[in-house]
């Protein structure tokens, strides 16, 4: 039995408990903290309270904690885009379709997976030296410490928000110009997969501007200053310009009006959302020199852009 005593963040003030205990207990399941709650086993300032029951903020919450069965992340070989390794410091390019780290329904046929493989030793470092995360139908470039050292300069430099990512995306709509986006992000009070903009969530801050117009779509660069779960898609779904291909944030499939036959063949076919981080910028973990690297957009999001393109030169004719 373990013993876990937190204080309930200022940002977390409204929610209920079982929402608190899920946000910062997020190593285990929700249905264990719930039945831990039943047990008599979370208390709040010292008194056992109800589910539903809401917080205001800067309670101590303690928690009679139980070790979970972990499942061990077997090292597989599957091929990795390595874009440039040394020894403190990897960094990949990461397949849309690829999960980043194992869980629930993914245990296998992951990037972890696949960077135990390629280095054994990463076995030793925290989700086997990942330290940020893109979703698994995103494509683009990702950090990976290779050392404890490394591990613990990329963390720092992720919370003091000094990392550049920016990211290529095709959102729904024509954009007049660019803007910011800076409304906080927490968990959807009633669906557990999804994220959305609300008072009680943390900071979330995105700058977006426009590269290209097309007549009902947008080629935008996204800009990130934190790093929320789901950040740009929620965002952009915020201010009504959601992403292409986004079937949880974008609402249901609607293919736009008096479009070319291959524009149409392309939208449909077209099974992620539009999103692509290009560009990673850090301070080496040994060296403290800045660096960067950039990836092109994948093919599938190229071949969009073409059809885009394509159905405005049409439609001009």
């Amino acid at each position: 039995m373990t013993r876990l005593v937190e204080k309930v963040p200022e940002e977390l003030a409204g929610m209920r408990v079982d929402q608190v205990l899920a946000e910062m207990f997020g190593d285990y399941s929700r249905s264990k903290l719930q039945l831990w709650m039943k047990a008599g086993r979370v208390l709040v300032n010292g008194v056992a309270l109800k589910p539903k029951d809401r917080l205001e903020g800067g309670e101590d919450i303690e928690v009679d904690a139980e070790p979970e069965v972990v499942i061990r992340c077997d090292a597989e070989n599957i091929p990795l885009d390595i874009l440039f390794e040394d020894e403190s410091l990897l960094i990949v390019n990461k397949p849309a379709g690829l999960v980043v780290h194992p869980a629930i329904g993914n245990w296998q046929g992951t990037l972890q997976n696949a960077l135990l493989h390629h280095l054994p030793n990463l076995a030793t470092l925290p989700r086997a030296g990942i330290v940020h995360r893109i979703d698994k139908d995103t494509s683009g470039l990702l950090m990976v410490a290779k050392t404890l050292q490394a591990h613990h300069s990329l963390t720092d430099q992720l919370q003091e928000h000094s990392i550049h990512r920016e990211y290529r995306a095709i959102s729904k709509g024509r954009m007049i110009s660019g803007g910011t986006v800076d409304e906080p992000i927490g968990r959807h009070p009633t669906e557990r997969k999804r994220y959305a903009v609300r008072e009680s969530g943390k900071e979330a801050v995105t700058h977006y501007r426009v590269i290209e117009r097309f007549a009902r779509h947008t080629l935008i660069q996204v800009k990130l200053e934190t790093g929320r779960t789901h950040q740009i898609r929620v965002h952009m779904a915020h201010v009504r310009f959601p992403l292409v291909g986004d079937t949880m944030y974008a609402g249901r499939f609607q293919m736009p009006s008096d479009c070319t036959d291959h524009l149409k063949a392309t939208l449909k076919n077209f099974k992620r959302q539009a999103l692509h981080a290009a560009k990673l910028g850090l301070s080496h973990p040994l060296t403290d020199d800045y660096m960067e690297w950039e990836q092109p957009m994948p093919e599938d999001m190229l071949d969009l852009i073409a059809a885009l393109r394509e159905n405005d030169a049409e439609k001009l004719a």
